[in-house]
């Protein structure tokens, strides 16, 4: 071993002695002129050091250029670097020959600019390593990676007058110095997320020349993961194909991390999409598209292009659809009150972005309404949503219809047609109005238009028309049949509680005109297996309110006189009226009491019941004068009324 180990010292010191020879002898001149020419014919820039040039030949070999520009570059260059260092290989040196290793750029700063005919102020650097790299080239690639540490880069978009900036960039680039390939790894700060890179091209020199090329890409940050592996051309206008992958926790905050507002303030949570992706310029289109969004899963085709707008079209299809987390936010009702919502709506989601969908699902889930089988399109443009129901499977029956809204000013302007054959109408009307207090099987035509900032001012402008036809159910709260049978026998024994049992019915017919909020019913009938209901009067729509006057009929008189009829009232709100007879009526058919009223139209006998009333009650309570009123006697009338 000290044999061997003798001729090997003597060896490195031979060589130790030669490189420190070398440092001495060496051209520093025609070395830094020699890294200079290396690193224009690799990279197309021609670069010019304002500051120190520092050389080192051991123990480090290297050249260190400071405060390098590109040559004419002017004020705004496309490329600065604090310090860029040439690591050079040792055995060419020592044999006088400069040949990189690899360069190392130490905070560089990188401009892009992109203008308006799509041109860059990169483009002729791009074409010098194309032609540098082609086959058979005089100056061909001597070094096989560039690092970049602590870098920063700007683009500027003059089409779209955006910019973006990149923050401490670290990047390896491995340069195509043996094969054709080209890679880069590192990871950079972009509107404070920390993002990892890579990417990596199988023919440089051919992707550089605009030719097709494979390629492999992938972004990963907290907001958003992004991955595309196909292949890339750029003759007359970009052009990539392959399988995208697109994966993120939250979409909503992965559009608003790219600047994107999202629509809304409800769902677009946990979101994947994997497709064949094919992009054209501006525009990407997307088949074999398997999309999931907040736990809906969906395959079909879109389209994006973002053309000064943005644009979607998508026609998909899914098992399930569940759309509950993007209405929750809509609120039509107050929360604990019988109010409508006054909360303004926000509309600038319909101003952001233009959308053509076409969606079909099994089953769908709006809130707490369940759709079968159901097929709808959705159009955004210009403000203007327009929502269509070619057929849905809803409350039992099949639903179809359109809903547009527009946006005028800080309103929105509503029109909505609707038809809905043979339902469920207790499903309908408890989920649509908060009623559950009839039921049966019917049709529902709508058609209604309004204007409002909010719920309630929507609800104060409301107008057009509703119709109502249904069959073979109930109305709950009062029983007319037991009621007008009791008091048929006994009209002064009390009514007992009018808001006990239910109504049956054979058909049921309404049919309301809403004109600024009020709805007027004009044709509603309910006609039982012995009892007939009429009403007339209004419904406030702001203030849910009933203000109705109908009659009750026994077709059927249980004395074998005929019918029996009695007026009653309906009032008070939507969810819980007040329903009570007329008690003059009542009075009538009573016959001890009938003569009363005819008592009472004596002045003499009117003001002896009112003494009497008096002194049992200690209060002053006026019968009116019930006779028909005379131009003598409407005065004396009118005052009764009064008191």
């Amino acid at each position: 071993m000290k044999r061997l180990g003798t001729p090997i010292a003597a060896l490195l010191g031979v060589l130790l002695l030669g490189l420190i020879i070398t440092s001495w002898l060496i051209n520093r001149d025609a070395l830094r002129q020699a890294v200079a020419a290396q690193i224009r014919s690799v990279t197309g820039l021609e670069l010019v050091s304002l500051g120190a040039i520092d050389i080192s030949v051991f123990p480090g070999s290297y050249v260190s250029f400071h405060d390098v520009g590109l040559k004419d570059g002017g004020a705004d260059p496309a490329l600065k670097v604090d310090v860029l260092t040439a690591n050079l290989r040792l055995l060419p040196l020592l044999l006088q020959r400069f040949e990189i290793a690899d360069v190392m750029m130490l905070r560089p700063q990188i401009r892009v600019v992109r203008a308006a005919d799509g041109e860059s102020n990169w483009t002729p650097f791009l074409q010098t390593i194309a032609r540098t790299m082609k086959p058979g080239a005089d100056n061909q690639v001597s070094f096989s990676e560039i690092r970049i540490q602590d870098g920063i880069v700007t683009y500027q978009d003059d089409a779209s007058h955006t910019t973006e900036r990149l923050d401490d960039l670290d990047l390896s680039l491995a340069w195509p110095s043996i094969s054709r390939s080209f890679a880069a790894t590192g990871e950079f700060d972009w509107r404070g997320q920390r993002v990892d890179t890579s990417i990596s091209v199988s023919d440089f020199v051919a992707t550089l020349s605009g030719d097709r090329s494979g390629m492999k890409a992938r972004l990963s940050s907290a907001p958003l993961k992004l991955a595309f592996d196909g292949t890339v051309a750029n003759r007359t206008s970009a052009m990539m194909e392959g399988t995208l992958t697109v994966d993120s926790p939250s979409l909503r905050n992965a559009l608003q991390w790219t600047g994107q507002p999202p629509p809304g303030s409800g769902g677009f949570g946990r979101f994947a999409l994997k497709a064949r992706a094919n992009v054209v310029g501006a525009s990407i289109a997307l088949t074999n598209v398997n999309v999931e969004l907040d736990g809906n899963v969906a395959e079909g085709v879109m389209t994006y292009a973002n053309n000064g707008r943005q644009t979607l079209q998508a026609t998909l299809a899914a098992d399930a659809l569940d759309f509950s987390p993007y209405i929750t936010t809509i609120r039509l009702l107050a929360s604990g009150a019988r109010d409508w919502n006054r909360q303004m709506f926000d509309l600038n989601a319909l101003s952001t972005t233009d959308l053509d969908m076409r969606l079909s699902a099994a089953r769908v889930t709006v809130g707490g309404s369940r759709l079968g089988r159901t097929a709808f399109g959705a159009n955004l443009r210009g403000g203007a949503l327009a929502l269509s129901v070619g057929e849905a499977q809803v409350y039992g029956g099949v639903a179809r219809g359109s809903l547009a809204i527009a946006r005028a000013d800080n309103a929105a302007e509503v029109k909505a047609q609707f038809q809905l054959t043979d339902a469920d109408l207790q499903a309908f009307a408890s989920e649509m109005f908060g009623m559950s207090k009839l039921s049966g099987r019917g049709n529902v035509n709508v058609s209604l238009v309004a204007s409002g900032s909010s719920p309630f001012g929507l609800a104060q402008s409301l107008s057009g028309t509703a119709s109502l036809s249904g069959h073979d159910g109930a109305i709950a709260g009062f029983n007319v049949e037991q009621l007008l049978r009791r008091l048929e026998r006994r009209p002064l024994s009390g009514g007992g509680n009018f808001r006990n049992g239910a109504t049956p019915y054979d058909n049921l017919t309404v049919a309301v005109k809403f004109s600024d909020g009020l709805a007027t019913a004009e044709d509603v009938r309910i006609e039982g297996p012995t009892t007939r209901v009429t009403l007339t009067g209004t419904a406030s729509v702001p203030t849910r309110e009933y203000d109705l006057k109908g009659t009750a009929s026994l077709t059927q008189g249980g004395n074998g006189a005929g019918e029996f009829e009695l007026p009653f009232v309906v009032q008070g709100p939507w969810d819980d009226p007040l329903v009570f007879p007329d008690p003059e009526s009542l009075i009538r058919r009573s016959p001890a009491s009938a003569p009363l009223l005819d008592a009472v139209k004596d002045k003499r006998t009117r003001d002896a019941v009112n003494s009497l009333i008096e002194r049992f009650t200690g209060q002053k309570i006026t019968i009116p004068d019930t006779t028909a009123a005379s131009p003598a006697s409407a005065p004396a009338t009118e005052s009764g009324k009064q008191n």
